[in-house]
């Protein structure tokens, strides 16, 4: 069974709550792109955040960015 992701939650709390820089910052910074996929999960469930395009930008760019390997590693 997969454990849910409380980064995730985290992030759609702060969402409702009304802090959308706080979360976008959080976004930006995501721990893994398995936290950011549960993220959009939990968005697509939320009528309202569904809807803002810098959100789901955010996510979706974070997602690729995320996804692919690094194309500069330091020594």
């Amino acid at each position: 069974m997969k454990r849910p992701a409380p980064w995730a939650a985290k992030v759609v709390a702060l969402l409702d709550s009304g802090n959308k820089t706080a979360a976008l910052a959080q976004i930006k910074v995501a721990p893994s792109v398995r936290d950011v996929q549960a993220l959009h999960v939990l968005l697509d469930r939320h009528l309202q955040w569904n809807k803002d395009r810098v959100v789901t930008q955010a996510v979706a760019d974070q997602i690729t960015a995320l996804s692919h390997p690094r194309l500069h590693r330091s020594p």
